[in-house]
């Protein structure tokens, strides 16, 4: 089910931050009420289309700090592995250079709450507890407001990286409907023309477009 329109849910786990330090209860918490987050899950460190989309953050963190927007990342793997991955070049396949904190969500109860985990427990025929699926976060990002309600999800399957530029957008236009009250049809970016969420405002916009 979406989470889109409710409180996102909230945790304590470890995380890297800063590329380099591990802390054991890290939390959403500390940005509410100063900024949106930006909060992604990824499958697994050490892997393919991943280390892509982290790097794709760290190279926007600064147009997202800008709008004062934090990015947070998290997996289901362990804080360590985050760490010597962190710690691993470019080259190597490693995200060096990454400074945004990154979760680990061993218990995978995080990515269970945020409803992107890629399967789910079952009780076989023996009556023995089984997972089913693949035991690691889909490709979910949730943009959460400043009073931690989740203003948009989309969660993409394991092969189908993300569009980080979009997540921007999508950024800017709710940024721009908090602060100026109307909406943003489709495929608006940042400058062109938003309208009012009246009869009359979806007339007049459609007319000059």
């Amino acid at each position: 089910m979406s989470l889109v329109g409710k409180k996102a849910p909230l945790f304590k786990a470890p995380a890297v931050i800063n590329g380099d330090e591990i802390v054991e209860d890290f939390s959403l918490e500390q940005y509410l009420g100063k900024k949106e987050v930006i909060f992604f899950f990824y499958p697994k460190d050490f892997t393919f289309v991943c280390p892509t989309e982290i790097l794709a953050f760290q190279e926007k963190l600064a147009e997202f700090e800008k709008r004062n927007v934090a990015i947070v990342g998290a997996s289901t793997d362990t804080e360590e592995t985050h760490l010597a991955w962190l710690n691993t070049p470019k080259d190597q396949g490693g995200i060096q250079g990454v400074t945004y904190p990154i979760v680990a969500d061993v218990s995978k109860t995080i990515a269970t709450n945020y409803g992107i985990l890629g399967g789910d427990w079952d009780y076989n025929e023996e009556g023995d507890l089984t997972f089913k699926g693949d035991p690691i976060a889909f490709r979910g990002t949730f943009l959460i407001d400043k009073e931690g309600i989740v203003r948009h999800e989309y969660v993409n399957f394991f092969p189908l990286g993300r569009n980080i530029d979009d997540t921007l957008r999508i950024v800017d236009a709710w940024q721009y409907t908090v602060e100026h009250g109307e909406v943003c049809p489709a495929n608006w970016e940042q400058g062109k023309d938003a309208m009012k969420a009246t009869r009359e405002g979806v007339a007049d916009y459609l007319s000059s477009h």
